[in-house]
């Protein structure tokens, strides 16, 4: 605890309180995984790109809650939305209609491409994606669905066994069965999938987890063709690129493709409420819910508070024109990176990505970890993806200003000489 001996006793002793409760009542491993990296004190404030801990330390967030802060913290509309709503009823009773989520489910249909109409709420990602599943198993009458390789929809059992990594299914054998898997971009490893049994096809954009791995132009229209040639459904995973964060509304926008049934989660909630929905066309509604509108519900899926918060959410994003915003601000930021890659081709393979979802890949997974220490230790919060430890992430909210990339391009390219010349040494 060396960084916190010019503290308080009383600061010191609700760190390491903290810490010590994290350890012996949620994830004793996490907790001394955060503490080997860096992060060994407690976060209490932030507001738009800044975190301030308990420690008196402030950082840029330059993850952004993999794609939650894409208004950044606490974003006065949105905050001003919540409290609103908390006076009237933030829970619904789940008797009567609700005002907040019939007003969201009618701007979603307007904002998504082509005939998506119809919204399902629940409260996350993974809870967005289990529905899809669903809803793709019921409409078609089918049971098995091709996801790819690296892919990332979510940790429950449904989502899991559509996701691309066999170190996050093995413990959970058996999964639940019917998925294959075929590598990212290769349309004609998907058209080989396909049986007369599959449903769906599962895709992300942007492989946020695999390692920031945009969809090739041509890949999300060419599934399009085929899934409608061969009567399965496309389902679109928008968790992490939906709403901004890519340049467009949509990421499928760029490919102007229209899918059968579109997830979303992460950015809808403003940053301030936890959501997810899945929105999808008339013809799935009909066949999921027309002879049982029951065969699927939410508790808390679609309450006021998660509502209010996110039609504030979607007005602040266009707005405030974060679409072009993420444009501009992604361009500076990639070629500040690529200026570091091209000093240190040795440990640096390459920049990708699309608007403010960008991924820095190294040759060695050391390097990368050790950056992101050094980063956090100049002030600059950054993580590695989940399916590719090698790739750093950067998804800063789209409010992050041309001086706030630069100095976060400033601190990436310190580190990453630091840790190069650190691990040499080592080596030496």
């Amino acid at each position: 605890m060396d960084e916190f001996d010019e503290l308080d006793s009383e600061t010191n002793a609700r760190i390491e309180g903290v810490i010590e409760r994290t350890k012996d009542y949620i994830n004793p491993g996490l907790s001394r995984l955060m503490q080997f990296g860096g992060f060994g004190d407690v976060e209490s404030t932030a507001e738009g790109t800044v975190l301030t801990t308990v420690g008196g330390k402030k950082y840029l967030d330059f993850v952004g809650g993999f794609g939650v802060f894409t208004l950044g913290h606490r974003h006065p509309a949105v905050v001003a939305a919540a409290h609103a709503q908390l006076d009237l009823m933030p829970l619904s009773t789940r008797t009567f209609f609700g005002e907040p989520a019939a007003l969201l489910a009618e701007k979603l249909a307007q904002i998504t491409p082509g005939d998506l109409q119809y919204t399902f709420f629940s409260n996350s990602g993974t809870e967005a994606v289990e529905a899809a599943l669903k809803f793709a198993r019921i409409a078609t009458g089918k049971t098995d669905f091709i996801s790819t390789d690296g892919s990332y929809h979510g940790k429950t059992m449904g989502s899991l066994a559509v996701t691309g990594r066999e170190k996050y299914r093995i413990p959970f054998h058996p999964m639940v069965p019917g998925t294959e898997f075929v590598p990212f971009n290769d349309l004609a490893a998907v058209e080989a999938a396909i049986t007369l049994n599959t449903a769906g096809v599962i895709v992300e954009p942007i492989q946020g987890e695999g390692g920031i791995i945009p969809a090739e132009h041509g890949y999300l229209a060419g599934l399009r063709k085929l899934c409608t040639e061969r009567g399965v459904l496309l389902i679109v995973d928008e968790v992490q690129t939906g709403l901004a964060r890519t340049g467009r509304m949509f990421a499928v926008e760029r490919d102007n493709v229209v899918p059968d049934i579109l997830t979303l989660a992460k950015a809808l909630g403003g940053g301030v409420v936890p959501i997810g929905a899945t929105i999808g066309t008339p013809a799935v509604w009909d066949r999921v819910f027309g002879v049982n509108p029951l065969i699927h519900t939410s508790t808390f899926g679609g309450n006021g508070l998660a509502c209010a918060a996110s039609l504030a959410a979607l007005k602040a994003i266009e707005e405030e024109n974060l679409c072009q915003r993420a444009l501009d601000r992604g361009a500076q930021l990639i070629e500040g990176l690529e200026r570091t890659r091209a000093n240190h081709p040795s440990a640096l393979k390459a920049v990708r990505g699309l608007g403010l979802m960008i991924g820095v890949e190294f040759n060695v997974k050391d390097v990368a970890e050790l950056t992101i220490n050094l980063m956090a230790q100049r002030g600059i919060i950054a993580a590695y993806t989940l399916n590719n430890p090698k790739v750093i992430r950067f998804e800063p909210p789209l409010v992050v200003t041309p001086e706030q990339v630069d100095q976060a391009v400033s601190a990436f390219d310190a580190s990453v000489t630091d840790a190069v010349a650190m691990l040499e040494g080592l080596e030496a």
